[in-house]
């Protein structure tokens, strides 16, 4: 128990600090675990590659083909065009398109995609307020004096520099002189017109970081710390198949959707205010400013042309995909995995992943053949919707390695029984209600996630709630899912997130502006999920028992 405890706190001390890379440091458990004799080397080895794995291949087999063909960028632009221009509805617009890629994409690629569109579109409505304004000065005046005193705040330059600029300029030019030196960037004091330009770039900015943590809540596959809880689940707890896409998406979705509408009242509020008349203003036309940004992402998705052959391939393989998913054990009925009575529990979502991402390599990106003017048909080279070498490009290596790194300590701390010695020294807590359990377990989880990663963070702390749980005689999956979900909350840092790091990259923020915001999201979370685990989600998985799957309790101590 003291090696294995030692071990686990250099592994934690080298995660929070990140001295080496997480994924180096995953792999200490196979090198210090056969030292140190709590297990052989062949058995720690076999516990870094595990259902998990093959699950994340097939899902990026999807992601790899979706954002090749750029059904990605259609996806997000469409459903943009379908909420409107209104800032209020465009922010939420990108808010949910971004969580429903979030959903099948990982966080951080989605966030990366959607980011350079949002910036677009940003520009695009400050560059549409200032021609107007700069149209309207034209109009009421056409003077030499004002044009030169535009000129003169745009770059600053000395009046006896520009002399030649002493005649009138005609209002077009200066309206496009205008908007390239607004676009331009060089002076950054000139960077927004006025502060409600900064507010909805900030708004903007913190939409996409947050729902793109948000949506990879919903489905099991979103983010590698829902994979991380559900390979230890399983490992830990095999007699029971609860935990299955169905069953998290049933469980997560609307937890997530409340998550994101409240998200988007309250950086709504905090950033542009929640102006109710400005939001539902019925049968008012649209703004210069509005429809300018309408025209752009319309031209954008524009630019993408027809749907393609291989985007009706992808959309296809990927609605598959998850109705199998839904559908393999949905729990109310019957799934289809049950034509496999004989082989109960053999065929599990990774199943599924591979079959679709095995498809990915053998349907065809192109016509085989192809007919020329003369009626001649030729051949055409075959190549797949994905090859071998865009699948490497995309697949998270460094992931694959720190879940099975996590996976080695799980398995070293229950061999050497460190865990159930875990257990018993916290079974006091059993004395306080399950509610202020849940929450302490709640806080400390999104605590500890702003500073330390997130697959780092849960990789460390399931070892030590499933124990506590037993212990004090609660369904683990009472303790286990609200940690799990809390795990996703670190909005408060750039460094905390990939998203939040992308988001700030663009230059629109500060970081007082994150830790304001992310402090009322993590708080709208963290309610959330508490309401969650003691409404809709206790009937889902009975939690109110503790159940026949889980172990019987012990006061032995593991000597």
């Amino acid at each position: 128990e003291a090696e294995c405890a030692y071990i686990l706190f250099v592994i934690a001390i080298f995660w929070l600090t990140e001295a080496l890379p997480l994924s180096v440091t995953a792999l200490l458990p196979g090198l210090m675990f056969p030292m140190f004799g709590i297990m052989p080397s062949k058995e720690v080895a076999s516990a870094y590659f595990k259902d998990f794995h093959l699950l994340l291949i097939g899902v990026i087999c999807l992601a790899t083909s979706i954002e090749k063909w750029n059904l990605h960028k259609r996806i997000a632009l469409r459903m943009v065009m379908m909420v409107g221009v209104n800032p209020a509805w465009l922010s939420l617009g990108f808010m949910s398109s971004t969580a429903f890629l979030s959903m099948w994409l990982s966080n951080t690629s989605t966030a990366a995609m959607v980011m350079p569109i949002v910036e677009a579109v940003a520009q695009q409505v400050i560059s549409a307020e200032a021609e107007v304004e700069a149209t309207q000065m034209t109009y009421f005046s056409g003077s030499t004096n004002q044009a030169l005193e535009i000129d003169e705040s745009l770059n600053g330059q000395e009046a006896n520099e520009r002399k030649e600029k002493t005649k009138p300029v005609p209002g077009a030019l200066l309206m496009v002189h205008f908007i390239v030196e607004q676009n331009s960037g060089t002076n950054s004091g000139n960077k927004y017109r006025t502060k409600k330009d900064h507010m909805m770039c900030k708004l903007m900015c913190l939409c996409i970081a947050y729902s793109s943590t948000i949506g990879g809540l919903t489905t099991i596959t979103g983010t590698s710390t829902n994979l991380i809880f559900a390979e230890h689940f399983n490992t830990r707890y095999p007699d029971c198949r609860c935990i299955n896409f169905g069953s998290w998406f049933i469980m997560s979705f609307p937890a997530a959707i409340i998550i994101l509408l409240l998200s988007w009242i309250w950086l709504q509020w905090l950033f542009l205010g929640f102006n109710f008349k400005e939001m539902f203003q019925c049968g008012k036309p649209p703004t210069a400013k509005q429809k300018a940004c309408a025209a752009f992402i319309k031209q954008e998705y524009q630019k993408l042309g027809p749907i393609r052959y291989q985007e009706i391939v992808t959309l296809v393989l990927f609605i598959v995909m998850a109705l199998l998913w839904f559908s393999r054990d949905p729990g109310f009925v019957s799934g289809w995995s049950a034509l496999f009575s004989e082989y109960p529990g053999f065929a599990t979502d990774s199943t599924v992943a591979l079959l679709i991402g095995l498809l990915f390599f053998l349907i065809p990106a192109k016509r085989l053949t192809k007919t020329t003017p003369t009626g001649e048909t030729v051949a055409f080279d075959y190549s797949p919707l994905i090859t071998w070498k865009e699948f490497q490009s995309f697949m998270p290596w460094d992931i694959a390695i720190l879940v099975g790194g996590g996976f080695a300590l799980a398995d070293g701390c229950e061999e050497s029984g460190l865990s159930k010695w875990i257990g018993n020294k916290l079974s006091p807590l059993g004395s306080l209600p399950v509610w202020l359990i849940i929450l302490i377990s709640c806080l400390l989880v999104t605590s500890l996630t702003e500073v330390a990663s997130n697959p780092a963070t849960i990789t460390l702390l399931l070892p030590i709630l499933s124990p506590l749980a037993e212990a004090i005689h609660v369904n683990p999956l009472y303790i286990l899912l609200p940690s799990t979900l809390c795990t996703s909350f670190a909005f408060l840092l750039p460094v905390a997130n990939p998203p939040n790091a992308i988001v700030f990259s663009y230059g629109h923020l500060k970081v007082i502006d994150m830790v304001k915001a992310g402090l009322g999201v993590n708080i709208v979370g963290v309610a959330v999920v508490m309401l969650g685990m003691f409404t809709w989600i206790v009937p889902m998985f009975d939690l109110y028992t503790y159940p026949s799957w889980a172990p019987p309790i012990s006061n032995e101590t593991t000597p």
